[in-house]
């Protein structure tokens, strides 16, 4: 009899637990979704705009309007603090001069028309970068994000400007792509991100995330050239996956733009306790 009541609790706590562990992951997703708004509505306008062609201007120029006035709304309801605003303008212009170099170098293309291309780069694609940045200062500040054994300021800077520049220096250098992942490993070996669900802490070590991150950005990216964003070389006649070596180039990406909220945040939250 008391065997039969001691299974029948175990098999309450256990269910009790599991349902605790499926409504936190049902919240997680959904504080994800709420950070994941700008992009979502960015491959929203790609489809859209691939399926539905619109009136009076080019597919381009429709898209770099609706970014914009996604961005109004944006801070405008709220959602995103003028702060915020200013990091993800910086994003924008960073990775505008990164798209500018590679279509340049023939990395990849926009082949439709645009008034608002700029060197065959139309000016939307820099929201594509800003969207980044979006989620991220989203996430931080919903899910309450703090770094725990966070390197030195001048370490990350001289690490996030070493990824930025070999994306533009392995055209003409060596491809050093490696051995800065194998840095960023060495470097953020010790480092963990305590973020919250629902009240409850949970953490995890920061090289993990971002490989998650720098995947399902590939995912995304397979997703916006199949609606004709943009197309790399083994796309002009049909629509392929992207590479998977392109995870490398995006986890490299994540990871400096990771770097860059985190250290602006860090320095925001400094300069907050000194005014106090």
């Amino acid at each position: 009899m008391n065997l039969t009541i001691e299974n029948r609790s175990e098999k309450k706590t256990w269910q009790a637990k599991a349902l605790h562990a499926w409504l936190q992951l049902v919240r997680f997703g959904w504080e994800q979704a709420l950070s994941c708004l700008f992009p979502v509505v960015i491959f929203a306008s790609l489809a859209l705009t691939q399926i539905i062609p619109l009136p009076l201007l080019p597919r381009y120029d429709w898209l770099l309007i609706i970014c914009l006035l996604m961005q109004w709304w944006m801070v405008r309801s709220g959602l995103e603090t003028r702060d915020e605003l200013k990091v993800i303008t910086v994003f924008h212009l960073i990775g505008l001069a990164l798209e500018l170099f590679k279509v340049h170098m023939g990395s990849w293309s926009y082949p439709g028309e645009g008034y608002s291309k700029l060197f065959g780069v139309p000016l939307y694609s820099g929201f594509m970068y800003a969207s980044v940045a979006s989620y991220l200062c989203q996430a931080w500040r919903r899910l309450k994000v703090e770094l725990i054994r966070w390197p030195s300021f001048w370490l990350v800077v001289c690490l996030a400007a070493a990824i930025y520049l070999n994306f533009f220096t392995h055209h003409y250098w060596i491809d050093v792509r490696w051995w800065l992942s194998g840095l960023v490993i060495i470097v953020f070996w010790r480092t963990w991100v305590i973020y919250e669900v629902n009240g409850t802490r949970y953490r995890m070590p920061l090289a993990l995330s971002f490989v998650l991150i720098g995947f399902f950005i590939w995912v995304a990216e397979n997703i916006a050239t199949f609606f004709g964003a943009w197309q790399y070389p083994n796309q002009t006649e049909a629509w392929n996956l992207v590479h998977l070596s392109k995870v490398s180039s995006w986890l490299l990406l994540v990871i400096v733009s990771f770097l860059i909220v985190a250290s602006l945040k860090l320095v925001k939250e400094k300069q907050t306790l000194e005014d106090v």
